[in-house]
Order: structure tokens, then C-alpha cells, then sequence
């Protein structure tokens, strides 16, 4: 037997993570696949040779109809009439649906009820759905759509930011009501501080451009009961609008998913509003409907990152140290409220970023427009939080003369755990400062500093800037709630396991990840283990795949449930042996009770014999969070993720076109569950953060039409955009604190602002094109126009 395996155990016939740490990955070669091991994501090969199925790739059943969304020409408008006769009659066409067919609720909305699935009335956006043509062919719903007579009384019309302002003192009210956090008292200590800077930054919204667009199929099923295949990131929220569209009960309607062709947020209410017209149309008619938007369609009727303008006042010492902060957010919503409170709060929450602000008033209103309602992005708010207080270092920075690096590193937050956030939460595992000052020497930042200093005097037309930024991101969802999963293990009596759980695989990863978990627990390859698609009739209740939590809260309760597992064979084999429990232990592809080896799938095929259960399922509740909205006090977050980001790039002054050239990132995945999947998430959310602060713009005309709703003329970052020379690395220090997974953190959205170094880079070389005399306002995205108007700028300021 092995002693050193038996003495290591953190639970019953389990190696505790420190053993693993201990013993290295030597002691366990003999297992393929667990937790650490950097393998491939398991639906790989079927990416890359176009085998994937995702819901529109798998057959569809004889008599499937298909939907067409009619929507609204008109950005605010009253609806006098909808002459549909003509609809009703074409070619093909078996039901046309409104408001008035709706047998339960006409809401698809995530919280407030104020997103109808047909507009009734009343119209809040060019892209609004007014009804549904069920037909034939997709085709011959569009063509009747066309047939429509819509009378339009037309309303006045706020389509940006400044019209929303406009419109809320017009009516007396924002969209929601304001929120403000409060530490010590801003006011009096800005009044006091020997060094005071005001600005503003705007950052604009931006497109999710998943591959895979918003569909739903609905297969009706005995009893009014109904199947939908949804491709969605909240199976549970699409099950529970699907029912009360449908007047029927939650027990009635089954959501599944298997994969999505990404997310990034848009699918986590978005999805409701296909699924539910689905299921209606598929009761309405008794036949199987499919409900598919083309990209011009999906970009135009679904939401966006939420557009942002924050104002800042901010006092500081000699040194660079912020005394204090006062921080105004105006934040764009959209028509509706969707997810608007709880990511506005965010951009609240990480209004501080990596910095420790002394006293500071942070407040936040939510705005109405008569656009698309916006909704959840990857990040959820943190991205345009942070991008203020990062603009306020590089004027510090600039107007003492101090590297912006050294202003930054003065403000982290204290290892010692005596920093308190705004909203009082103490932060008792910053890491920052040791992360910064690793890429610091790795990334060879001073020397790089200087030498892009004696570029930028040789050169008259190109411009070189460099930056160093932090990010301290919170995880867990701020709605405490939330923070729950379940999942479902059974192992089958030849050894394989089968797995279930509420998270939901957009390509990130988090399958495999879970799958390596259970692998873990048992000791056995991760090839035995198989994935299947996340449903409602599996696992219930279950939380969005959101907020970076999908392997912390799956993991754990997939985790929990082998848990039970084996803690059954366990007891049996101390029966059936004359062992003691700590006689037994789980080793790679075996089991070591007392001086016997049984082989894992032995055991199982024994256990079933015995009638032992080798079913389970498993739960966990993220522990010790609470945040007391109200009094804008608590402990949202159970952990933060930490990262840093060094970013060289250089400008074209006569053009303002920009590139990236160079690229060093170092973040904390604590002990990551698989350093592949981690490497490629923090490539991707850097990429991506990249084309929302560059190059992703967002643009309506006067009357609420969305101009950039198709890749001719919406840009995202391509290959040629990634950096020629990215360094990326893990820290290998990491170890989370917290008591999650393995001790691995988190890695969805954070890295995602690890790009703000690109932006801060934009904005030093745009500092060199007018002789460093100048601070540049830019705002973002820095496309080359922006870039160039401000290059002019503080050309004709010097």
C-alpha cells in the first residue's frame, strides 16, 4: 500500500491538494486527465473538422416550421394599427402570432417585467418584435412579413446618452433608481488634497458577434408539455419564460443544451425571447418550430455591452497617493431594464479597480434610451468601472512628472489586508503588488520605457506608447442567490461516469474542466467520463453560466456528488474487507483497501453486486458573501482575481491608424484545473477587450437605426490583430486563498481587462505626439479617427 498516499488524505480515500502540491505530477502519471493536467477541451477535434452539433445542426423532425421576428421600423412610437390579412394569407404561412395569442404572460424579462415579447401598443426600438410568421421555410416567413401594414404614430425619440440625460429631467426619472457607495467622506478630503484633477472618459457599447446566432427549436411533446433546445447560457430562465408565456408550470417545459458557438453574456437573457416565441408557436400549431436569427437581424433586436461616461474628481499627494475619489457614472440602458441594475452596480464595484482609494463617493445612474435594451457582457460592468480610475493614473502620473507604473504600484491595495473597497468589503488577498512587480522584470519594462521615449524622438510621424496595467476583479455573483449549482454524477456498473450539471459549455472549456474534476475524485481517466448536455430536466434551478463562475460553482457540486460516491464504496469496502476506513484509498485506475489492490472498475462492478447506489447527485452555495444593497455594505465577492499587462504599441500621427505590437501578460488562476484552457481564455478575453477599447464601434443615426449591424461594417479583432510578439504566462505562485476547487480562481472575465494597458499605450503615444506637454482626452473605442483628432488636439494645445 501506499503510506504517503493513505496519510495525505483530505477526505475519505482522497488526495488533499497540498499532497498533490507536496508530491509533484510524477505521483500520478498513471493518471490521464485530472485535475492540473493541460488537455485538450473535449469538444476540439469537432471544432476544427466542423463536426460540432449545436441546435441548428441537428435534424430536424418532419413538419418543422420556421419563424420569422417582424420588428419595428420606428425607435419610439405609438402603434395604431397592424393590418395583417395579407400576412395570414401567403404562401406557406400556418399561424401569424401577437401579443394577442399569448395564453400566459407577454415578458420575457430576466427581473422586472418590462421586456415584452411583442411589442403591444407601443414600440421602444427599431428592432422591437411586433409579431411572428409561422411557415413552411424561413424564406416564406420573411417574404410574408413584408406584406405587413403597420401604422406608426411617431414619438419623440432618445437615442444617446445626452437625449437620455435630456429625457430624464424631462419625466423626472432615470430608468432605475440611482445607487451610491460611500467611504469615509470624499467632499472634505478632495477639499483638502495639496493635488486635484477632473475628467471624463466615455467607453462605448459593444456587439457579442457570437459564431452561433440566437435560435431556439420547440418540439412539443404529450400532455401540452414541451422540449426546447435553446442555445443559451440560462437554461433555467429560458425554462421559466418558456412557462409562463405558456400559462403552464415549470415541471412542464424541458430546456436543453449542449454547446453554444459562444456567449459572452448575450446569451444569458437574449435567449428567452427566441425560446418562448418557439414554444408558442410550436403549442399554437402542434408542430416542431424553429426560431433563427441571420447576423443583420440578431445584431439589430438583441442587446449590448452597456454604453458608459464617467466623470472623475480626484485628489492626490506629491507622490501620486489618491487621498480621494469622487466618481459619476451615466450608463446607458436601452429601452428596458434587463440585467441593467446588477451590471451598473458592477461597474460600481470596480470603479477602484487594483486601488486602495482612502475616501470615496461613487455615484451611478441607470438611463433610459429607445435602443436595443443592453445586457450582460463579459465582464458585466467591471470593464467600464475600471477604465476611469486607470485614465486618473495616467494623469497623475503626467502631471507630476512620476512614471504612471510607479503612481499605480503606490496605490495597490496592502497585502496585509487592510484596504477597504468602497462598498467596505476588506481585501485580504491582494497579490497585485507582487504580480506587478514579476512582469515588471520579465516584460523589461524600464528599459522598454526609455527606448520608446528615443523612438519617439526620431521619429516624426510614428509614436510609440507603453503601459502597465493592474486588475483586481471580484467573483461571484453580486445577486447572492445565484451563487448556487447542482450537478449529477452516476457511475455505470463497467466503471464509466456519467456527467450532468447546470453549467453550460459556450466553448470556454468548463465541461472539460468539471469532467477532470469527477476524473480527479475517482483517480480514473478523464476519458471515462462523459459529458452531457446541460437540461433542466436533469439538474433544476440552476444559475446563468455567468460571472466567471461556471467552475468554481459546478465544479464543486460535481465534486460534492463523487464525494457521495465514494464515500459509499468506501463503507462498502470496509464491509466487504474487514478494513477500516482509513485502510482505504483511491489510487490512479485502482483502489488500495488494506494490503488488497482492487481495480476502480472491480469495485464497481462488485458494489453493484452489493446493491450499493452509484448514483448521486451533488449541490454547493457559495459560502461567507452577503452585500446589503441598501446600505451599499458587505462581502459581495468570495475572492479576486488578479492580472497585469504590459502593452507596446505604435500610432500612425497623419492617419490614427494603431497597432499592437507587443504584448506581456502575467495572471493569477490560483492552481489552475488546466493550463491550456486557462492560457487560451486569457488570450481570448485580452483579444476581445482589445476590439472593444480599439476598433469595435457602435453606431445608430438620428432615428434609432443600428448602422453597424454586420461584419462589413462592425469591425472585431481578427488574427492580424493579435500581437505579433504575446508573452503569456500563469502565475506560477498562484494559490487562491478562498476554499474553491482545487484553489483555482476564476478565469473568464478578468482577463478580459487586462487590455486597458492597451488603451492607457494609446493614450501615451498620442501624450508623445505632442511632446509629452499635453494630457490626451481620448475616449474609447480609440478607433483611428478618435486617435487622430486627438494626436491634432494636443498638437494645437502645444
Amino acid at each position: 500500500m501506499d503510506e504517503t498516499r493513505i496519510q495525505d488524505r483530505g477526505e475519505a480515500g482522497t488526495i488533499s491538494p497540498d499532497a498533490l502540491d507536496k508530491h509533484g505530477p510524477a505521483f500520478r502519471a498513471s493518471l490521464a486527465g485530472g485535475v492540473g493536467a493541460a488537455i485538450p477541451h473535449d469538444s476540439a477535434p469537432l471544432h476544427v473538422s466542423g463536426l460540432a452539433r449545436y441546435v441548428d445542426d441537428e435534424p430536424e423532425l418532419p413538419g418543422t416550421l420556421h419563424i420569422y421576428l417582424a420588428m419595428s421600423q420606428k425607435a419610439h412610437a405609438l402603434v395604431q394599427g397592424m393590418e395583417l390579412s395579407a400576412v395570414r394569407a401567403a404562401k406557406g404561412v400556418h399561424a401569424v402570432m401577437t401579443a394577442a395569442d399569448i395564453p400566459g404572460e407577454n415578458d420575457y424579462s430576466p427581473v422586472f417585467g418590462d421586456d415584452p415579447i411583442f411589442a403591444d401598443g407601443r414600440v421602444d426600438y427599431v428592432g422591437q418584435p411586433l409579431f411572428a410568421v409561422v411557415a413552411t421555410t424561413l424564406a416564406q416567413a420573411r417574404a410574408a412579413a413584408g406584406l405587413a401594414d403597420i401604422a406608426y404614430e411617431e414619438q419623440p425619440a432618445a437615442i444617446d446618452l445626452e437625449a437620455a440625460l435630456q429625457l430624464a429631467d424631462a419625466i423626472g426619472k432615470d430608468l432605475l433608481p440611482p445607487h451610491t457607495m460611500r467611504l469615509g467622506d470624499a467632499t472634505a478630503e478632495l477639499a483638502k488634497a495639496p493635488h486635484r484633477l477632473r475628467g471624463r472618459v466615455e467607453t462605448g457599447g459593444q456587439d457579442h458577434f457570437y459564431l452561433e446566432g440566437q435560435i431556439a427549436y420547440a418540439i412539443p411533446q404529450d400532455n401540452g408539455d414541451m422540449l426546447v433546445r435553446s442555445s443559451t447560457q440560462h437554461p433555467s430562465e429560458v425554462q421559466h419564460n418558456v412557462a409562463r408565456a405558456l400559462g403552464i408550470a415549470e415541471h412542464s417545459v424541458v430546456v436543453e443544451v449542449r454547446r453554444m458557438g459562444g456567449g459572452f453574456g448575450g446569451k444569458e437573457s437574449q435567449p428567452a425571447l427566441l425560446a418562448s416565441v418557439a414554444a408558442l408557436a410550436a403549442s399554437l400549431t402542434g408542430c416542431p418550430v424553429k426560431c433563427r436569427l441571420d447576423r443583420d437581424d440578431d445584431m439589430e433586436m438583441t442587446g449590448k455591452r452597456h454604453e458608459m461616461l464617467a466623470e472623475y474628481d480626484v485628489g492626490h499627494d506629491a507622490q501620486g497617493r489618491i487621498l480621494a475619489t469622487e466618481l459619476q457614472h451615466f450608463v446607458r440602458c436601452g429601452y428596458s431594464s434587463d440585467l441593467s441594475a446588477a451590471i451598473a452596480d458592477r461597474a460600481m464595484f470596480h470603479a477602484d479597480n487594483a486601488y486602495h482609494l482612502p475616501a470615496a463617493h461613487i455615484h451611478s445612474r441607470r438611463l433610459k434610451t429607445h435602443t436595443v435594451s443592453n445586457t450582460a457582457f463579459r465582464g458585466f460592468g467591471g470593464p467600464q468601472g475600471m477604465v476611469a480610475i486607470e485614465r486618473a493614473m495616467d494623469r497623475i502620473g503626467h502631471n507630476l512628472g512620476i512614471d504612471p507604473l510607479d503612481v499605480r504600484k503606490r496605490n495597490f491595495y496592502p497585502e496585509d489586508g487592510s484596504g477597504i473597497t468602497p462598498y467596505h468589503m476588506p481585501v485580504t488577498d491582494s497579490v497585485i503588488g507582487e504580480i506587478v512587480e514579476e512582469l515588471e522584470l520579465s516584460s523589461d519594462y524600464r528599459a522598454r520605457r526609455e527606448a520608446v521615449q528615443t523612438f519617439n524622438q526620431q521619429n516624426v510621424v510614428l509614436k510609440k506608447g507603453l503601459a502597465l496595467t493592474p486588475v483586481k476583479f471580484g467573483i461571484s455573483f453580486t445577486t447572492s442567490h445565484l451563487n448556487q449549482a447542482g450537478a449529477l454524477v452516476h457511475v455505470y456498473k463497467d466503471g464509466s461516469v456519467l456527467l450532468n450539471h447546470g453549467g453550460t459549455e459556450m466553448g470556454q472549456g468548463l465541461f472539460t474542466k468539471v469532467a477532470q474534476v469527477v476524473a480527479e475524485e475517482f483517480q480514473i481517466d478523464v476519458d471515462r467520463v462523459r459529458i452531457t448536455a446541460t437540461s433542466t430536466g436533469k439538474v433544476p434551478n440552476t444559475s446563468a453560466t455567468a460571472a466567471s463562475s461556471g467552475s468554481d460553482l459546478n465544479g464543486m457540486a460535481a465534486q460534492a456528488a463523487a464525494r457521495i460516491i465514494k464515500q459509499r464504496l468506501v463503507d462498502y469496502a470496509v464491509s466487504r474487507y474487514g478494513v477500516t476506513t482509513e485502510d482505504v484509498a483511491f489510487l490512479p485506475g485502482r483502489v488500495q483497501i488494506g494490503s488488497t489492490a482492487v481495480s476502480f472498475n472491480d469495485l464497481i462492478a462488485e458494489a453493484y453486486l452489493a446493491r450499493v447506489s452509484l448514483s448521486s447527485t451533488g449541490f454547493y452555495a457559495t459560502p461567507d458573501i452577503h452585500y446589503d444593497r441598501a446600505a451599499a455594505s458587505g462581502t459581495p465577492f468570495y475572492y479576486f482575481a488578479y492580472g497585469a499587462a504590459c502593452s507596446e504599441v505604435v500610432i500612425d500621427t497623419l492617419t490614427g491608424e494603431n497597432r499592437l505590437l507587443r504584448a506581456d501578460i502575467l495572471h493569477d488562476v490560483g492552481r489552475s484545473l488546466n493550463p491550456a484552457l486557462d492560457l487560451g481564455q486569457i488570450e481570448g478575453g485580452f483579444v476581445q477587450g482589445m476590439g472593444w477599447l480599439t476598433m469595435e464601434e457602435l453606431w445608430w443615426d438620428a432615428k434609432g437605426r443600428l448602422r453597424t449591424h454586420a461584419p462589413s461594417t462592425y469591425k472585431i479583432p481578427t488574427a492580424n490583430d493579435r500581437p505579433d510578439d504575446l508573452r503569456l504566462r500563469l502565475w506560477e505562485k498562484g494559490r487562491n486563498r478562498a476554499a474553491t476547487i482545487h484553489r483555482s480562481k476564476a478565469v473568464g472575465e478578468p482577463p478580459f481587462m487586462l487590455a486597458l494597458s492597451v488603451f492607457s499605450a494609446l493614450a501615451d503615444a498620442v501624450l508623445a505626439a505632442g511632446g509629452y506637454k499635453n494630457f490626451p482626452e481620448l475616449d474609447a473605442p480609440a478607433t483611428p479617427e478618435r486617435i487622430l483628432r486627438a494626436v491634432q488636439a494636443v498638437r494645437g494645445a502645444a
